[in-house]
């Protein structure tokens, strides 16, 4: 059995890897400082709350288990907040990243699964983005993204560090059992914010931008769920187990959905309306951002399971009675 260090395991993303991972038998160590994530979204036994900037009790852990394999989610990831506080960012996304890494080598925990970001391609120079693409982020979350890829990058060459840089575009969703699902304790992202003008916890939501050249005017972007994210993980996890070479992968479903798309699904699912105003443009948002989704070369054994409608339903049921 393998053991994998899941950092920011407690978050929306990181803990539904978690509970796919015990689900296939893996044992799972989660750390979490809970800045962000949620005690009650971690269904494995061993939880240490701590800081990835806290040398002491990292070492500690890797000390107690032989970590075989990091899973690194504990980063901030509010682009806007980005740009405002770009302090916070660098010191936790990427000095406390380098932290982590020196307590990989001081136990010789050699692979690591990286949470990236398309962020880190910036404005899309083609449709739909494949991994060659210029990364050339407009951020400072992008940025500090693009800044571990290429020191995780480093310390392969230099130390035989073995990785998987996973670079998500939109997840959503939340798991068909109910026990988990997405909430953040300030959230931006479209779909949760659509359902919670319709439970009534906001009053409505903004479209930011309906001029752009795309069908409807509004911005197009590629959503994957949140379970097939997990399985990508565990795919890549048991490629870096197998030995193979390190590289990184792109998570989308390869479809694009425009906003006024994703809020007449929502309201077709839920049979509710949705309350929304139009506001200007963000700085920086791109019309289009939708993955190749071509993943036979890479992870040959992937194949996102839940398309659009899915997710969406999926969502509506963790929003409706969310646990937490």
């Amino acid at each position: 059995m393998q053991n994998v260090l899941v950092v920011g395991g407690a978050g929306y993303i990181g803990s539904h890897i978690v509970k796919d991972l015990c689900d296939n038998n893996y044992h799972v160590i989660v750390y979490d400082n809970l800045s962000e994530g949620h005690r009650e979204a971690v269904s494995c036994n061993d939880f240490i709350l701590g800081d990835i900037n806290d040398s002491n009790t990292l070492n500690s852990v890797f000390e107690k288990f032989k970590i075989d394999t990091v899973m690194h989610f504990a980063a901030y990831a509010y682009v806007g907040e980005s740009v405002i506080n770009p302090e916070k960012y660098y010191k936790n996304n990427v000095a406390a990243t380098i932290n982590l890494l020196s307590s990989m080598l001081k136990y010789k925990t050699k692979n690591i699964i990286f949470s990236s970001s398309c962020t880190t391609y910036g404005i899309p120079k083609y449709i739909p983005i494949d991994e060659k693409h210029p990364q050339n982020p407009i951020s400072p979350y992008g940025s500090s993204k693009l800044m571990v890829e290429r020191i995780i990058d480093d310390y392969h060459k230099a130390y035989g560090l073995q990785y998987m840089i996973l670079r998500y575009f939109n997840a959503a969703g939340a798991h068909p059992d109910g026990t988990i699902g997405e909430r953040h304790k300030t959230e931006t992202h479209l779909i949760p914010l659509i359902l919670k003008t319709i439970t009534g916890e906001i009053e409505s939501i903004d479209i930011f931008g309906n001029d752009y050249e795309t069908p409807d005017g509004t911005c197009v972007r590629d959503y994957i769920h949140v379970c097939d994210l997990a399985v990508a993980h565990r795919i890549s996890l048991e490629i870096l187990s197998s030995g193979k070479e390190s590289k990184a992968v792109n998570l989308g479903n390869g479809i694009g959905f425009s906003v006024k798309e994703i809020i007449a699904l929502c309201e077709k699912i839920t049979e509710k309306k949705v309350r929304f105003k139009i506001s200007g443009r963000r700085s920086g948002d791109p019309p289009f951002l939708t993955a190749s989704g071509n993943y036979e070369k890479d992870l040959p054994d992937f194949k996102p399971q839940y398309d659009i409608n899915a997710i969406i339903k999926t969502a509506w049921e963790w929003e409706k009675n969310k646990k937490f």
